[in-house]
Parts: C-alpha cells; structure tokens; sequence
C-alpha cells in the first residue's frame, strides 16, 4: 500500500482542518455573487471565492509542511513538485459553476500524494453539511461515520453518473442495466456517492485533472471501490501531465461491467 509504514494519520488531520477553514472562506461567498474571470479560452469559470481557499490553504499547508510540493487548479503550475515524493494536491473549489449558480453540490478537495498515490484525502461540502476524508491508516468516512460502496444486485440495473453522450454509446442491448442520475457538477463529490454508495458507479470523461480526482480517490478506495483508468489500472499522480484519459469508479460488479462497454479515450 501507497506511503509503505508511514504513519499518514497526522497529515489527514492537518488537510481535514486546513480542508474545513478553506470551506468556511468559499461558504462566505456562496449566494453573494462573487466576481468571476473565464480561463482556458473562456471555457472554464474561476471565482474570486476559488482564489480566497485556495490562498487560505496554501497558507496553512505549505507553513505546516514546507518540504511538500503543492499542486493545485489555482496556482501556477511549478514544475518542482515533480522532484518531491510528498505533494498537497488541492481543489479550492471543484464545482465552480454549481457554485457560481448558486447549486450547493461543490467541494473543497485536498490530498497529500506520496510517490504517486493519495495516502490522505479530505472532501469538505459546507453548503451540504458533509466531509468526507480516508488515508492509508484510517477508513472512508462522511461526517465521522464509516461509509463503503453498494453491492447491487446483479440482476438490477447499475445506478450509474454518466454523461448522456457517453450513455449513447453503450451498445444498444446493454442500456437496460444502467439508469442513469441526474449529473452531478463536482467530479469529486460524484466519486464520494459511489464511495458512500448511494451510486454504483461514475464514468469520468476524459481531461480530468489530478486535483479533480486525488482526495475522492483515496476516499474511494478505502471505501472498498476503485479508481481506474481504461487499462483497469490505477492512477499515478504528480507526472508531468496532471490530465487523465477515460476513467471508471464503483466496487467490483461496477467496475467490471464499466469496463466492458465503456470506449477508452486518450487524455488530450
């Protein structure tokens, strides 16, 4: 397992806490129409309450762990973190637009990665009054209390967070065991209700970045899922390029009828 007999309970507490005051800093801008600038050719938002927590993180975790290497959706990428085993892979707020629409299914995502997985992750909601956290050392938990994934009955339809055009490829005769639910706006807190199991599963398009994935991957896997990409592999954090291909999360049942119909497409 990813961080070997390093004890990582420590670092969770520290990005549970830094994950909470990142929270309430969002929180305060939520429903308070905060300014917003458009980045990568307008396609994508960021808001003035992204850059307050990710500022109130950075703060706090690189003044607690200076050695670490830090990544995050709102800092400029800086190709050190690449010399570092140990690195926060931080969300200020994945969700954005939900956020910026006023919809309170948003996050604060925060993990530490060692040599390229998640040994610790923290998932803060605070318009929902939910956290999530797991590391190496400690169970997946919403709110305090353990969570795992479903085990659906085989002969029911998968309850599945699917893009509609993705679901127009599944073959014809396979539609019938999936139903798909309402999208949900943050990748991260989609990854949380299959680790808690109120889904079975989530595909996940490509160009997904490590600080979509990082925290909501080790909550997955403590929560008895996994996070795979095309090849059935499990992701390496902290390359080069933080941009995934086609992915697929849920428990076993889940994981091997995703992969039998889901195209793979490589990350652009």
């Amino acid at each position: 397992m990813a961080g070997g007999h390093r004890d990582w309970q420590e670092d969770l507490a520290l990005i549970r806490q830094a994950a909470r005051e990142a929270g309430d800093v969002a929180h305060s801008f939520f429903g308070q129409s905060p300014e917003v600038w458009w980045k990568n050719e307008g396609r994508s938002p960021v808001s003035a309450a992204d850059f307050a927590a990710n500022d109130r993180l950075q703060g706090l975790l690189a003044s607690a762990r200076p050695h670490y290497g830090w990544l995050s959706e709102e800092t400029d990428d800086d190709s050190a973190r690449l010399s570092h085993d140990t690195l926060f892979v931080v969300d200020p707020i994945d969700g954005t637009r939900a956020f910026i629409a006023g919809e309170r299914t948003w996050c604060v995502s925060v993990a530490v990665v060692h040599r390229g997985r998640p040994v610790a992750g923290v998932l803060v909601a605070p318009a929902l009054g939910e956290e999530f956290s797991a590391s190496v050392d400690e169970p997946a938990l919403k709110n305090g209390e353990p969570i795992s994934v479903s085990h659906p009955d085989p002969a029911l339809p998968l309850t599945l967070a699917i893009a509609e055009d993705l679901l127009r490829k599944v073959p014809a005769e396979q539609t019938h065991t999936i139903r798909r639910v309402r999208h949900v706006p943050s990748l991260a807190y989609r990854l949380a209700m299959t680790a808690e199991g109120s889904i079975d599963g989530t595909v996940v398009k490509r160009n997904s970045h490590d600080w979509d994935l990082a925290a909501a991957d080790i909550i997955l896997e403590r929560a008895g899922g996994r996070l795979l990409d095309a090849g059935g592999l499990p992701l390496v954090y902290n390359r080069e390029s933080v941009t995934h291909g086609m992915l697929h999360a849920g428990g076993g049942p889940a994981l091997d009828k995703l992969r039998r119909f889901m195209p793979d497409e490589p990350a652009g």
